[in-house]
């Protein structure tokens, strides 16, 4: 059965990288919750997506420079929440029986991998004892690299679209070269489309992930075949929509 992601909790139903969107998104009874992670330079670890402040929240400028003080006063778009912490995420995400999580370890504005961030994500993460139930996630394969270095035991996500995959020398090389890097391949959903034949060629199903749909149509085609993980910005569709798929009876189970 396809997992559903909510990605960044749900951001067309609540505001994105928010305390409120988690906790809206854990009740819907998503699989997986994915969120993303920057550090600033006194060293905390921030939940917001962008490498700036300007999209999301009402203040300018690079993430890595904020200030604790700062943070502590800076309100997230569409809420009263300041921007949270990677410990006020998962105090709401980590109590027993909740979803998975897929921690995306993003980079600075210069698009430069922040210094011993794999490390300290992956030590916040044992410490509120999740780390079993997380991947830790990026498009960047060094960031991946690091992440296998200092958690080996937590299991990682490799993310693609077509320019991507096009810096890296197209999207076959691409594969290859994270077949044994990582569990789960996220690939965007017009390049999944597009190269479907290679892609099912060469990474099992389960181990697939299409991003980011939003629409009945597309959800329904990617649950239709099967695909192992699905990420959507609208996980309360996506979830309806599996849940009225047909039930495909387990042949090694007998009848009533």
């Amino acid at each position: 059965m396809t997992k559903i992601i909510g990605h960044r909790g749900a951001r067309n139903l609540w505001p994105e990288n928010s305390l409120m969107g988690f906790r809206h998104a854990v009740q819907l009874g998503v699989d997986a919750i994915e969120f993303d992670v920057h550090l600033t330079g006194s060293g905390e670890l921030l939940v917001i997506h962008d490498a700036t402040l300007d999209r999301t929240a009402r203040a300018t400028g690079p993430v890595r420079r904020l200030a604790p003080e700062a943070r502590a006063t800076t309100r997230l778009r569409d809420t009263d929440e300041v921007i949270p912490t990677l410990a006020d995420v998962l105090a709401v995400l980590a109590p027993e029986g909740g979803p998975h999580l897929h921690v995306e370890i993003k980079v600075d504005e210069t698009c430069t991998p922040y210094p011993d961030i794999a490390l300290r994500v992956a030590e916040e993460l044992r410490h509120f004892g999740v780390d079993n139930r997380a991947h830790l996630t990026s498009f960047d394969t060094s960031v991946l690299a690091d992440c296998r270095r200092h958690a080996p035991h937590v299991a990682r996500l490799v993310s693609v679209n077509a320019d991507w995959a096009r810096r890296q020398g197209g999207l076959a090389a691409f594969l290859a070269a994270v077949d044994e890097l990582v569990e789960i391949v996220a690939v965007h959903h017009e390049l999944m489309a597009a190269e479907w034949e290679l892609i099912r060629s060469t990474v099992p199903l389960e181990r697939l992930c299409v991003w980011t749909l939003n629409e009945e149509a597309e959800i329904r085609y990617w649950l239709d075949r099967g695909i192992g993980h699905l990420t959507s910005d609208r996980p309360d569709l996506a979830l309806r929509l599996r849940g009225a798929l047909p039930h495909k009876a387990d042949p090694c189970s007998p009848s009533d």
